[in-house]
């Protein structure tokens, strides 16, 4: 053990001389169907709305309430949710990465150029198998040091641990999750149905069109829209809180009521707008709405916001993805200092006499681990890419280092401020920007170059997620007593299971939307207005802009003085407002509705005058609740995609639904997560719970 840890003492809840069930088959199977099931709902939030949740609090609810009707322990618990959590972070690192593969390949086939779609499920599996592994065995090398080390908090670790502890005693939220969950799915389905419309939009025409005090006469309005009908992104802006998704919204604000309008404003009188309208939807002659001029507005506005407007927020998201790391630049630089002298530390470990609760997996079995992961670069690298043998070797020794620094910088970032902050897509897209640049001095070029930065980042990535997350587990475990290596060959296995459908999952949304897109008439696929993938397309344009020579320069460099002009600015997230302009309005007007109802919240409990405890347990009930939102929304969304992807969609209730419904369900949605949260406040002197969040 440490210093400091040997000075302070510490004893976990359940003594590491007692024997008590742990690894056992039920609590495997609890945790493996929890990772594949919550990595499905975050792969598919993250690919609409461009961020995740985290998975630790629903999974130590529901493996909690499973495994205490079975008479389960509480290590089992803490197995279950251990395995459970960690098919959140595999669904982080692919939705961030994989379709970047499918987005280049559509874009060389727009061009005419034959390239190879490299998304496919056995290049997939392998990278997120890869990645996965490669972080649990970097962790395993660090977990001893980090996770006694009193200057990092684990303010997320604790508070799942309380959780458990608090459930020995009774009481849990487990109804609240699973009841949302059933409300989430029920509205989803009401959408799917037409009972009622999910969005509503309308082209408005300025009215006046000639610049005052010039001879300059434009062309063109601005188009409105409603928040989408969504308990998802609602739930969302929930738990992200009122100032969040104010920025967020913000963001789209920029993009539909000032860029989109005024560059429309300008281009619009040099073309004819149905046609260029009609050239940038998807041809398909079932599209009979394309020949309507308020449809053509709609569209034209809809192109100029994706193909100009989107390069612009790119390059705000990449300033601010930079920002963001050099604000951190003093928890940077200690993560890594403390990775080279922590690797001296690991080796030394593990006596004869070593303490169950002090257990990792052998040091032998790490370096195996991490030298399979490089062999299976190369390979990939080499027979699947088509890289040279130099480039391949390379390509497999960057990634090493990458993955192995950026493993121990998310771990420590996740010990400072929880896994749910944890800034993936900023490490990720770090490495990428140093691989494409690796592979421009070794002379690469063309599809094969691109592939190798996208295959490298994608293991960086994941590798990067699920070290973060297991760190913040094995803190849990820590502080309950469990056992490390169980938990770290859990993961590995819960690693292996949500690798195994994650590209179906990704496929199915991908088809699904495809699919939706021909009935509703937009260009469907990752990308869309419906699934927008933020992230995976920002590493798309990065690696063929850097790699491939494609970048759209112009826009890209008045995004990036755009975002220079939010840090002057003292904007609190430059990142989270470019992301706002990258997504659709709707998605951004429904997390913000959503924050406004946190607001809401906030206002009575302020208002009422609650104490820390009364506070605590408003917060953990609303957590509850939102996250029971987006699960059901996303897991219902799932079994949708999957019907559209065999063209069996669901029959409509109204042939022209009313928007007004929807905003009678979401007003229903609103009142719940005000009033039900404020009903489970408590009384003043009842003790106050550990927070979810």
């Amino acid at each position: 053990m440490s210093e400091n840890s040997s000075t302070k003492k510490f004893v976990p809840f359940v003594s590491s001389e007692t024997k008590m069930a742990e690894f056992t088959a039920r609590a495997l199977i609890i945790g493996l169907v929890l990772a594949v099931v919550l990595g499905a709902a975050n792969a598919y939030l993250g690919l609409k709305a461009g961020m995740t949740i985290a998975a630790t609090y629903p999974a130590a609810v529901i493996g909690m309430a499973l495994i205490k009707m079975m008479k389960g322990t509480i290590l089992e618990e803490n197995f279950a949710r251990t395995v459970g959590s960690i098919g959140e972070s595999v669904a982080a690192g692919a939705i961030f990465t994989l379709p970047a593969f499918y987005i280049v390949y559509l874009e060389a086939q727009r061009k005419g150029v034959a390239v190879e779609n490299f998304f496919t499920y056995g290049t997939a599996t392998v990278i997120l198998i890869a990645g996965g592994v490669l972080g649990i065995m970097f962790v395993a090398l660090l977990r001893r040091v980090m996770v006694e080390d009193t200057d990092l908090p684990f303010p997320e670790s604790v508070a799942a641990a309380e959780i458990h502890k608090t459930g020995r005693s009774g009481g849990g939220g487990s109804k609240y999750l699973f009841g949302a969950m059933i409300l989430g799915g029920l509205v989803k389905a009401m959408a799917e149905f037409k009972v009622f419309a999910a969005y509503w939009e309308k082209f408005i025409t300025f009215g006046k069109q000639t610049i005052t005090g010039t001879t300059f006469t434009g062309k063109g309005g601005m188009l409105l829209g409603s928040p989408g009908i969504s308990p998802a992104y609602t739930g969302v802006g929930y738990i992200i809180g009122p100032k969040l998704a104010s920025l967020n919204f913000s963001g789209s604000m920029l993009a539909w009521g000032l860029l989109t309008p005024m560059i429309l404003y300008f281009l619009a009188p040099h073309i004819d707008v149905e046609s260029m309208a009609a050239s940038l939807r998807i041809e398909d002659p079932a599209l009979s709405q394309a020949g309507s001029v308020d449809r053509a507005w709609v569209d034209s506005a809809y192109a100029v916001w994706k193909f100009i407007v989107r390069p612009i927020a790119i390059g705000g998201m990449l300033v601010g993805a930079v920002y963001t790391l050099f604000k951190m630049r003093k928890s940077l630089s200690a993560g890594i200092a403390r990775s080279v002298s922590d690797v001296k530390k690991a080796a030394k470990g593990g006596a004869v006499d070593t303490p169950r609760t002090e257990k990792d997996i052998s040091f032998t079995w790490i370096m195996l681990g991490i030298a399979a992961v490089a062999v299976a670069t190369f390979l990939i690298t080499k027979f699947i890419f088509g890289a040279s043998v130099p480039v391949s070797l390379v390509a497999a020794t960057v990634m090493i280092i990458l993955a192995f620094f950026f493993a121990a910088v998310s771990g420590y970032l996740v010990g400072i401020m929880g896994s749910s902050n944890n800034p993936i897509s900023g490490l990720t897209l770090t490495a990428l920007v140093v691989t494409a640049l690796v592979m421009i001095l070794l002379g690469v070029t063309g599809n094969e170059g691109v592939a190798t930065v996208l295959g490298v980042a994608a293991i960086v990535c994941v590798s990067a997620a699920v070290a973060g997350e297991m760190l913040q587990d094995l803190k849990a475990g820590h502080i309950l007593g469990g056992t490390p290596w169980r938990m770290q060959i859990g993961d590995v296995i819960g690693v292996v299971a949500a690798a195994s459908v994650m590209f179906f999952v990704l496929s199915f949304l991908n088809q699904g939307d495809i699919a939706q897109g021909k009935i509703d008439g937009y260009e469907g696929g990752f990308g869309s207005p419906k699934l927008s993938a933020p992230q995976a397309n920002l590493m798309a344009i990065l690696s063929q802009g850097i790699v491939g020579g494609q970048m759209a320069w112009p826009l890209i460099i008045a995004g990036m003085l755009m975002g220079v002009g939010f840090i002057l600015m003292q904007v609190k997230s430059p990142m989270l407002v470019c992301v706002g302009m990258y997504l659709p309005l709707e998605t951004t007007f429904a997390i913000f509705i959503g924050g406004l109802i946190k607001g809401v919240v906030d206002y009575y409990i302020g208002k009422r005058k609650y104490n820390e405890g009364q506070k605590a347990r408003v917060e953990n009930v609303g957590v509850l609740l939102a996250s029971g939102l987006i699960a059901g929304e996303a897991l219902l969304g799932l079994v949708f995609a999957g019907f559209a992807v065999g063209d069996m969609f669901p029959p409509h209730i109204f042939s022209n639904p009313s928007y007004g419904i929807g905003l009678v369900v979401m007003l229903l949605i609103a009142f719940g997560l005000v009033r039900i949260p404020l009903l489970n406040a408590g009384k003043p002197d009842e003790p106050a719970p550990p927070p979810m969040a």
